[in-house]
């Protein structure tokens, strides 16, 4: 059966008679993932979880709708690994303008960005774009709504245990056998500054990682995969409920 609140799953017979209050953009990246992981694993982690939590919040009464999702995001420092599809930030900023100005007549009052992917950060494209339109704007990095230390020995930044287990769970048959994938070692700047983390510049992959991954992804499992996803579900779907809820104008108490 059809879901109502995937956009691409619904008749317009069905949209044009439901109130949608919440748009949810997943946002995703085209990008390699050590040897075992697809490089579609921004995205179809990003539209998988967004599914299940719109349906989650759906079943609670929240009026959401989930975009089709953006495959591509910034990889400006992966642009020497084949493949790396990039989109600068001024390309994203321009899609969301669009975007904007294609849901706001049709009384969508807010839309969450669902981000999957460690280089796309919206936060000066929403600061930007706020004032030019009525509808609320904001960012979810689903990556960082749960503390992952309790699901995991060593989440990894990269396509490591958690990736790795995520992708176990919501789409196994795309995940290559562990014993085919890299050790996800990566190298730490030499400035102390940047090694700290209080000082930034973009990292250029293939110095950092020699086969793209950051992080042992040797502890994965779907077991762990699926308890994590199903914290998180609650989590999000808290988090739209409220949010389908809230009057962009009161927001602050």
């Amino acid at each position: 059966m059809p879901h109502p609140f995937i956009l691409l799953e619904t008749s317009w017979r069905t949209v044009r008679d439901l109130s949608i209050e919440v748009a949810v953009l997943p946002w995703g990246a085209t990008e390699a993932h050590n040897y075992h992981l697809p490089y579609g694993t921004d995205v179809i982690e990003s539209e998988s979880l967004a599914a299940l939590v719109a349906e989650a919040a759906w079943n609670r009464g929240a009026r959401v709708m989930v975009l089709p999702t953006v495959p591509f995001g910034v990889q400006t420092g992966q642009l020497d690994i084949p493949f790396c599809l990039n989109l600068n930030p001024s390309t994203q900023q321009a899609i969301l303008r669009d975007l904007i100005a294609a849901l706001e007549p049709h009384g969508v009052r807010k839309l969450v960005i669902f981000n999957g992917h460690g280089g796309n950060d919206f936060k000066q494209i929403i600061r930007e774009l706020q004032p030019t339109t009525k509808m609320l704007l904001c960012q979810v990095n689903w990556y960082t709504a749960l503390d992952p230390r309790p699901f995991f020995d060593e989440p990894g930044d990269h396509a490591g245990e958690l990736e790795t287990s995520v992708m176990l769970h919501v789409a196994p048959r795309l995940v290559r056998p562990l014993g085919d994938a890299g050790s996800g070692a990566s190298r730490k700047p030499v400035v102390r500054g940047m090694r700290e983390g209080w000082a930034w510049t973009p990292r250029r992959w293939t110095k950092v990682s020699d086969d793209t991954g950051v992080g042992d992804p040797a502890l994965a499992t779907r077991e762990k995969g699926q308890r994590y996803v199903e914290a998180l579900t609650a989590t999000v779907s808290d988090f739209l409920v409220e949010l389908a809820k809230v009057d962009p104008d009161e927001l602050y108490e």
